[in-house]
């Protein structure tokens, strides 16, 4: 991260390809909405290059593979509240905690970090998911990507925590595993740190803009940790 700057105080922490492998939990819930729709299954590497700019582009990508833009437009109402009805009844069956992810946010809470969740996946999915992977006692925000006007690429979640928190952006770092995180980060003045596992809408982590990439949250708490010092 820039040397010279000052201390980072808290943390934003993306979910899917971040913090939990949710593609499973997608390929189950997207199959089974195409099934009612008399679509073919399509495999989770598919899904994977769709994953982090909200359910809404999500369907829409899903739908594209066998539809026109009419036809997108004409079923992508109807499809979503498919894909919701059987993602809420699955959430969370199939996904699975990356490595290192809780130590991490252990690490990140004994350095007195505040810790948010920002994350473009809605609320009432990610607040459920949260809590039942453990994970939901390690933050005292969680912006799902309904709750405010804008979501990730655009900075204002993250700016929004940052007033929550009173810091200034470069007290904030953000972590994530994708160019929305980075882009965002960016434009909200915070620093990024990005994971290599991910997602990333099927793209090479190197070629997004960032301060570092970690191989794991529990990497990233070191990190924060070595510039903190080196900033004292």
């Amino acid at each position: 991260m820039r040397h010279g700057s000052g201390p980072i105080r808290a943390v934003i922490i993306d979910l899917d390809g971040t913090m939990l492998d949710t593609v499973p939990d997608f390929h189950v819930a997207i199959n089974r909405m195409r099934a009612e729709f008399g679509l073919g299954a399509i495999n989770q590497e598919s899904i994977a290059a769709m994953v982090g700019k909200g359910s809404s582009n999500l369907i829409r990508g899903v739908l594209a593979l066998d539809f026109d833009a009419a036809l997108v437009d004409q079923h992508h109402e109807a499809a979503m509240r498919a894909y919701q009805r059987h993602y809420l009844e699955i959430n969370g069956d199939y996904s699975a905690l990356y490595d290192g992810v809780l130590n991490g946010l252990d690490a990140m809470r004994a350095m007195g970090l505040r810790m948010a969740c920002v994350t473009n996946k809605p609320l009432d999915f990610a607040a459920p998911l949260l809590a039942k992977k453990g994970l939901a006692p390690y933050f005292e925000i969680v912006y799902g990507g309904e709750c405010l006007p804008q979501k990730k690429p655009h900075p204002m979640p993250l700016l929004q925590v940052c007033s929550d928190f009173a810091l200034a952006p470069g007290q904030v770092v953000a972590i994530g595993d994708s160019s929305n995180d980075a882009e965002a980060a960016r434009a909200a003045g915070c620093f990024v740190l990005v994971v290599p596992y991910g997602y990333n809408h099927g793209r090479p982590i190197h070629e997004t803009d960032s301060d570092g990439i970690v191989n794991t949250l529990l990497e990233a708490a070191s990190t924060i940790d070595s510039h903190n010092r080196g900033g004292r």
